[in-house]
C-alpha cells in the first residue's frame, strides 16, 4: 500500500489502495462450501492486495456509474467501512479506492472490549467494521431505512466473508457489542448505526 503525498485533510494519511484481486483460482460453489466461522488466527499479517480486496468485495465499485459490489437500496449506500489494524483506524472510500486515516492509534483492543471482551478482535491482524447512515436512505424509504440498512449490512459482511474464504484467510463476523462504544472506537458518531463486524486474519498453523 502506497502513502499518498497529494491533498489530504490536515493531519490524515491518505493510503492508495492497489487494484483488487481478480482471480483467486476459488469458484463461488467452493467459496460457499468452504466457508466457515475461525476464531483464531496466525501472526502474519495481511497484504496490501489482500486488504483491497476484501474492502472492495464489500463495498468496491463495479461499474463506470458507480455500482458497487453488494446491492443497496435504490443505490444509495449508507454503508461505511471502516478497517482497524495494528497501524490504526481507517476509512474505506470507495469511489477512490483508498484508505483515509481516522487515527494512528491501534484500537483493537477497544473493539475487543465493546464486544463484550471477544478477545479474538484484539489478537486478529483486521478487523473491517460495517456501519450505516439510515438518513441517507430516509428521504426515499421512510420508516424502512434502518431495516434496509441492516440488510445492506448483511450483504456486504457475507461479501467480505466469501472473499476472505477465496484468498485462504480465516474470518468471523461479529454482531455482539455496544453500538456506543464500537463507534467511538472507529470515530462516528450516532447518526450511524454499528452493525457488524468481520475480523480477518491467516489462519492459525
Amino acid at each position: 500500500m502506497n502513502h499518498r503525498r497529494g491533498p489530504r485533510p490536515p493531519g490524515q494519511r491518505i493510503v492508495e489502495l492497489p487494484p483488487p484481486i481478480r482471480d483467486e483460482g476459488v469458484s463461488l460453489w467452493q467459496a460457499l462450501s468452504s466457508r466457515r466461522s475461525q476464531r483464531e488466527f496466525g501472526r502474519l499479517g495481511l497484504r496490501g492486495d489482500e486488504v483491497a480486496a476484501l474492502l472492495w468485495a464489500g463495498q468496491g465499485l463495479t461499474s463506470s456509474e458507480g455500482g458497487r459490489a453488494a446491492p443497496s437500496a435504490g443505490a444509495l449506500y449508507p454503508v461505511t467501512l471502516t478497517l482497524a489494524d495494528g497501524r490504526g483506524v481507517w476509512r474505506y472510500r470507495p469511489r477512490r479506492h483508498d484508505l483515509l486515516e481516522v487515527t494512528a492509534e491501534d484500537r483493537r483492543v477497544r473493539l475487543a472490549a465493546a464486544a463484550l471482551g471477544q478477545h479474538f478482535v484484539a489478537e486478529a491482524p483486521a478487523t473491517i467494521v460495517v456501519t450505516a447512515e439510515p438518513a441517507v436512505l430516509e428521504g426515499r424509504y421512510g420508516d424502512r431505512s434502518v431495516r434496509y440498512c441492516t440488510l445492506e449490512a448483511g450483504h456486504v459482511a457475507q461479501n467480505i466473508l466469501l472473499q476472505a474464504t477465496a484468498l485462504g484467510l480465516a474470518s468471523v463476523p461479529v454482531s455482539a457489542f455496544h453500538d456506543d462504544e464500537v463507534l467511538a472506537a472507529v470515530g462516528l458518531g450516532r447518526e450511524h448505526l454499528a452493525l457488524y463486524f468481520v475480523t480477518v486474519g491467516r489462519p492459525r498453523p
